[in-house]
């Protein structure tokens, strides 16, 4: 049985599934079992029936304290939970003025802790807002034979010939992306694709 407030409260948890995974988990599974059994809960979110037991149990005993970790033993922690949620948000949700990501010492100057303390909250969540890895997909079937064209080119060119590369400065022209930017994650940088769209003198799209 649920009260409004608790079930309120695990419906929230359930929504910051890129903050805490395991939190959301559990609350899902906690609201899954207020409606179902065990067995039918577990189907329902791909585990175990032990993991369902498991978590009903800590939540009858405990209410919603049941679904976190207990404390570590070591020094006491001087950071609460909430200030380290609200940094684990903000970087992944938002960006600081006139910057594309944050950085230790912005984010620390917007959170009022130190850049220190930023680093280490981002190395535990594996956050890495510095980070962009690039993607290509191509749907041509005759890729792999093109591609085999221009490197054979490169590696053993025609006799008395020249072979020129042009670039045309993707990174600058590339104002509109053909696939949107994939943002980053916890444990996932940004992704990018290197294929885009830019208007030619002509108006012609081209990617």
């Amino acid at each position: 049985m649920l009260t409004d407030s608790e079930q309120a409260e695990l419906i929230r948890l359930t929504k910051r599934a890129r903050v805490n995974r395991a939190i959301a988990f559990r609350a899902r599974i906690v609201l899954a079992c207020a409606e179902a059994s065990d067995t039918v809960v577990a189907r329902r979110r791909r585990t175990t029936k032990t993991t369902v037991a498991k978590w009903r149990v800590q939540f009858v005993d405990h209410r919603l304290d049941g679904l976190y970790d207990e404390p570590r033993v070591g020094a006491p922690r001087t950071i609460a939970d909430e200030t380290i949620e609200a940094v684990i948000v903000k970087t992944l949700e938002t960006t600081p003025p006139g910057e594309t990501h944050w950085s230790t010492r912005s984010m620390a100057k917007a959170a009022g802790l130190s850049h220190s303390t930023i680093g280490r909250i981002w190395r535990t969540f594996r956050l890495q807002p510095h980070r962009t890895e690039s993607f290509k997909l191509s749907p041509d079937p005759q890729l792999v034979d093109k591609i085999r064209d221009v490197a054979g080119l490169y590696i053993n060119p025609p006799a008395n010939a020249v072979v020129f590369s042009v670039d045309e400065k993707s990174q600058i022209q590339a104002l509109e992306r053909a696939q949107p930017i994939l943002p980053m994650d916890i444990g996932q940088p940004e992704r990018r694709m290197h294929n885009y769209h830019r208007s030619s003198d002509s108006g012609v799209s081209r990617t």
